[in-house]
């Protein structure tokens, strides 16, 4: 039986969604599975596999969270509850001025969407929290891999690549790192402690690792536009710019 040749950049691109994927987990509301998974050490030495593919420094494993219990109340006094009834810690990019950059929530959040809308994605219309925020940071991770999955799929069926190379490389770019480094300069000002261990590293390593990762993409793609250089806005007809 003739076995299919892999691509030889295949591995990279799995090992990077792999991280995409359970960052997404590990980062969304707390399940007794997680909990399992990251006291049971099983989360770490996945991570630690994906990294060591990508020529990445180990992950450790750290202590974790006695219980599901405590996993909860550190991720709810972290990202969900703080001063006022706002969180510390917002994992949605509309929670922090900064990074709207005099825009509107609304018109940010349709920028955002509209990279969903290119690759046929819409908005849950259940009941499922965060998952309607297109903003949110799991969100937006659980989007990286689904690129980083249409990218293996297009070289192993020997179709160009490259237009989810280049939307990678673009929403990493505009939305995921300016997030991404937010995040962690907040969670340093504010403590944390409560925090699960892992998340908390997690929270800290990610930026460096996802701009490594844009970076890669730049070099494999060209750099990314200036902003406005065809860029989907609220008030003009998306352009097919990963065509």
């Amino acid at each position: 039986m003739n076995q299919i040749s892999m691509p030889p950049h295949m591995d990279v691109v799995m090992a990077r969604g792999t991280v995409f994927r359970l960052a997404a987990a590990m980062l969304d509301y707390p399940l007794a599975e997680t909990q399992q998974a990251i006291e049971q050490g099983r989360l770490a030495q996945a991570l630690n596999a994906a990294m060591q593919t990508l020529g990445e420094a180990p992950w450790p494993r750290l202590p974790a969270s006695p219980d599901l219990s405590q996993l909860e109340v550190g991720y709810m006094s972290t990202f969900a509850h703080g001063r006022r009834g706002k969180p510390r810690v917002p994992l949605v990019a509309s929670g922090y001025d900064t990074l709207l950059a005099g825009d509107t929530p609304g018109n940010f959040m349709l920028n955002v969407q509209a990279f969903y809308t290119h690759f046929g994605l819409k908005a849950a219309t259940d009941d499922e929290g965060h998952i309607d925020e297109p903003d949110h940071l799991v969100t937006m991770l659980e989007f990286c891999a689904l690129l980083c999955h249409l990218e293996e799929q297009a070289s192993l069926n020997r179709r160009d690549a490259s237009p989810y190379q280049r939307a990678l490389r673009d929403f990493m770019a505009r939305y995921l790192l300016p997030l991404l480094n937010t995040l962690r300069a907040r969670l340093a000002g504010e403590g944390g402690q409560e925090l699960d261990a892992s998340l908390a590293y997690l929270i800290q390593r990610l930026p460096d690792w996802a701009a490594g990762q844009q970076h890669r993409l730049e070099n494999q793609v060209g750099p990314c536009p200036a902003p406005g250089a065809g860029r989907n806005t609220a008030s003009a007809e998306p352009q097919n710019m990963w065509d």
